[in-house]
């Protein structure tokens, strides 16, 4: 497949800019062009697209996140800033984290553009850990006659289109979400997984896109192997099968935000990002909650890239790691898990996020020399990911090993 450039979320990924340097996001590829003239750009000067706009109803349940205390609105930026320095040296840490974390989750979902009002940046936050396990399947066991490997086709190839036509990445997640289900759902043979895969791309697309390829296109991909008439048979019985219930909160929200509050480098984000589009390829993630996935990849990608950290980095990581909710032979599982499949990335088949992500744009993160090494950096059983200091806030709320099934 044609490679075409990676798709624009700059906005997601400018972590250290200010607001007013932050360029608008261009949602889409086919957001920018018309259905048939795609060769054109339209004018990008529209104003940012802010999204989870509305405020998460209030319910008596709303404390998931037990014991954060409320941050007083009149309190001076400068002296969060001062905590935030001193933060390593401070033997109260444990008391002091859950009001940082509030302040600067508020922070990171505005700097993101994922709300226009920090008022309601906790209820939002809260609603996306309570939805954690309504994403997650009780077992990585496929319906006969599917297998591991012809998934990994399919998601490779999903993913070469996804960047062809330039969409955003939630678009992908939701399409890799939707496939996993309809698979487990949906009794088709083999040869109707590639029509399945494209129906779950075109039906995130709808969600997610403002404007979408038009069928014969997506036909055409296909080598027009279906008609549009099974293709929109599919799409219905795909819709009917799954309630129409299409919502997810992908992993890549988790992370985008943690590396925000942790103040993590963009060849960090970016390296995150990489690991985290891996664990698409492989089944074997489907079992872990998207924050959980979130958290790994970014202490994998810190791992290996051995940056050097002051003193307020160590404490901005700190409070982010106040995010971590599942355990820490969990949470090595998962890195072990990534790091076996990033070392084996570039000899594989199914290489398309290898490619996708070795381009000056993602400073060349995929073809790091770190990554064939890091399975041995963690060792027969994993390394320590988390401070031990640092563990403490959420402790009380940690999630098995596995989710619940949809």
């Amino acid at each position: 497949m044609t490679q075409t450039g990676f798709c624009d979320s700059g906005p997601l990924l400018d972590l250290h800019k200010k607001a007013e340097e932050r360029r608008p996001p261009l949602r889409t590829w086919a957001n920018t062009r018309g259905p048939k003239e795609r060769r054109s750009l339209a004018d990008c000067s529209a104003t940012p697209d802010c999204r989870w706009a509305r405020r998460v109803p209030v319910s008596a349940e709303d404390g998931i996140i037990m014991g954060y205390a409320e941050q007083d609105g009149s309190k001076d930026g400068r002296e969060e800033e001062a905590l935030l320095q001193c933060l390593h040296s401070l033997p109260g840490l444990r008391i002091l984290v859950p009001g940082l974390l509030h302040r600067e989750m508020e922070l990171a979902m505005e700097k993101l553009g994922l709300i226009h009002d920090r008022t309601y940046a906790w209820d939002m936050f809260s609603d996306m850990m309570r939805s954690q396990a309504h994403y997650t399947f009780r077992s990585t066991e496929l319906p006969h006659p599917f297998t591991d490997s012809t998934r990994a086709i399919v998601v490779d190839w999903l993913i070469q289109v996804h960047e062809m036509f330039n969409f955003s990445e939630e678009t992908l997640y939701l399409t890799v979400h939707l496939l996993n289900r309809a698979m487990r759902q949906i009794k088709v043979s083999i040869s109707k997984l590639q029509l399945l895969g494209v129906v779950c791309l075109f039906l995130a697309g709808k969600k997610e896109e403002c404007l979408l390829p038009e069928i014969s296109e997506l036909c055409f991909l296909m080598d027009n192997s279906y008609s549009k008439r099974q293709l929109l048979r599919m799409e219905r019985r795909v819709l009917c099968e799954l309630d129409f219930e299409l919502s997810h909160c992908p992993p890549l929200h988790f992370l985008l935000l943690t590396a925000s509050i942790a103040h993590c480098s963009d060849q960090v984000v970016w390296m995150a990002r990489y690991l985290l589009e891996l664990s698409l390829l492989e089944n074997q993630f489907v079992v872990f909650q998207p924050v959980q996935l979130a958290s790994a990849a970014l202490c994998l990608a810190r791992l290996v890239l051995q940056e050097a950290h002051s003193p307020e980095s160590e404490a901005a990581w700190c409070i982010a790691t106040s995010l971590h909710i599942c355990s820490e032979p969990t949470l090595q599982r998962i890195m072990h898990s990534l790091a076996v499949t990033a070392s084996r990335a570039q000899g594989r088949e199914t290489r398309a996020s290898f490619v996708k992500f070795s381009t000056a744009k993602t400073l060349h993160v995929s073809a790091h020399l770190g990554l064939q090494s890091c399975p041995y950096l963690l060792g027969p059983a994993g390394a320590p990911a988390w401070p031990q200091a640092c563990d403490g806030p959420l402790k009380g709320m940690r999630a098995g090993e596995t989710g619940q099934h949809m």
